[in-house]
């Protein structure tokens, strides 16, 4: 039997994670292995992981903590966690180590497990973005990992250019989201305010977003608009902003996302997850994102791509209007907004360039695939 050690810190890492293991248990109960899928699992991980093996422990709580000061103040927390982490594996013995994202504690796993002599497998699942920060990492990542299993389909050639062996497994998003396809037919006078899940983002940019409503509704009394909030704090706070605002043509409603970006016509999006979910669901938008300016001119300084939307980055060009900063306001989002609303002819050929894009991120299977990766490492294939 196969011993496999996993470890995410994340709550996405943590669906990615537990998407793999049980396409390698499946795939192990395929083969007529024995109960446990000829793979003995353990690791760290979150809810969704630790329900599919006893092995794994729920770390989540403290793991999945966001910004610098917040790691500063559990560096303790997480010096010991690493300590622990490689005595555990040293212990274990696993054939094969996999590392889901997390790059912060992951890739100084890696590093350690290397320098400790761990003499097993170690494979990266879901890269970490160095290549819009630092690519200079990854010359260090190719002498410490074995395999990169990547979703994006751009990262294969940046990785095995470092001479690190690298399989394109294609994006899970993508099979998550067909399920939730319906025969919805899009509202011609719907469109979509999408302001992301964090606070922050909220009342940084659905002011914006609900002012540039207000005009065009004044423009086309027709015209009408739907939110989704991720909470009912958030909910009742954007109904708040629109009321200060005055719009009576705003439906805000709770964790509607996906069938909203189904039923619209166009819509503005916040940089983020949701941008590419927009374009799954083939839904025209614009991007917008908005940061403190000594955050923004960091990023300028730090990033490696020319494109903040995975979209355009995947597509090498500008296929959706990207309106940051000083350009994320009512005015801007009005021409954008506006000029999709009253050109069907361009709703059309962009989503015909977001089709495009999405099906250069691989058909369904995608954990499936980066399963049979892992078991090709472990010689299970």
């Amino acid at each position: 039997m196969k011993k496999l050690f996993i470890v995410s810190g994340e709550h996405s890492g943590d669906t990615h994670g537990a998407g793999l293991m049980a396409a390698l248990l499946a795939a192990g109960k395929e083969r007529g292995d024995d109960k446990n899928g000829a793979i003995e699992i353990s690791g760290l991980g979150g809810p969704l992981m630790a329900e599919l093996s006893s092995g794994i422990e729920d770390w989540l709580a403290d793991a999945a903590v966001l910004g610098l000061w917040e790691v500063l103040q559990k560096y303790a927390y997480f010096r010991g966690k690493m300590e622990e982490t490689v005595q555990r594996i040293s212990q274990i013995k696993p054939d094969g180590v996999v590392l889901v994202d997390y790059p912060g504690f992951n890739l100084r796993l890696t590093q350690r497990l290397r320098k400790e002599g761990y003499q097993g497998k170690l494979i990266y699942y879901i890269s970490p973005q160095v290549w819009a920060w630092k690519k200079g990492r990854i010359p260090r990542m190719a002498k410490w990992l074995d395999l990169m299993i990547c979703i994006f389909p751009f990262e294969k050639q940046l990785y095995e250019t470092s001479g690190l062996k690298t399989v394109f497994a294609g994006h899970p998003l993508v099979d998550q989201l067909h399920s939730e396809r319906a025969e919805i037919s899009r509202d011609e006078n719907l469109l979509a305010l999408l302001p992301g899940s964090r606070e922050r983002e909220i009342e940084s940019l659905f002011p914006a977003m609900v002012e540039a409503a207000r005009v065009l509704t004044e423009q086309d009394p027709s015209v009408r608009f739907a939110s989704a909030a991720p909470s009912e704090k958030l909910q009742q706070r954007m109904r708040e902003i629109a009321a200060d605002t005055g719009l009576t043509n705003l439906e805000v409603g709770l964790g509607n996302a996906h069938e909203l970006m189904q039923r619209a016509s166009a819509g503005v999006v916040t940089s983020g997850t949701a941008t590419l979910e927009s374009a799954v669901f083939a839904l025209p938008y614009c991007l917008v994102y908005r940061v403190a300016w000594p955050t923004y001119l960091a990023a300028k300084l730090l990033m490696d791509i020319q494109y903040l939307g995975i979209v355009n980055i995947l597509a090498g060009k500008e296929v959706v209007k990207e309106l940051l900063q000083k350009d994320a306001c009512a005015e801007s989002i009005v021409v954008e907004l506006g000029a999709m609303l009253n050109d069907v002819q361009k709703r059309e050929a962009l989503q015909s360039s977001l089709a495009e894009v999405v099906a250069g991120l691989g058909g369904r299977g995608a954990y499936r695939q980066a399963a049979q990766a892992v078991e090709g490492e472990l010689g299970l294939r």
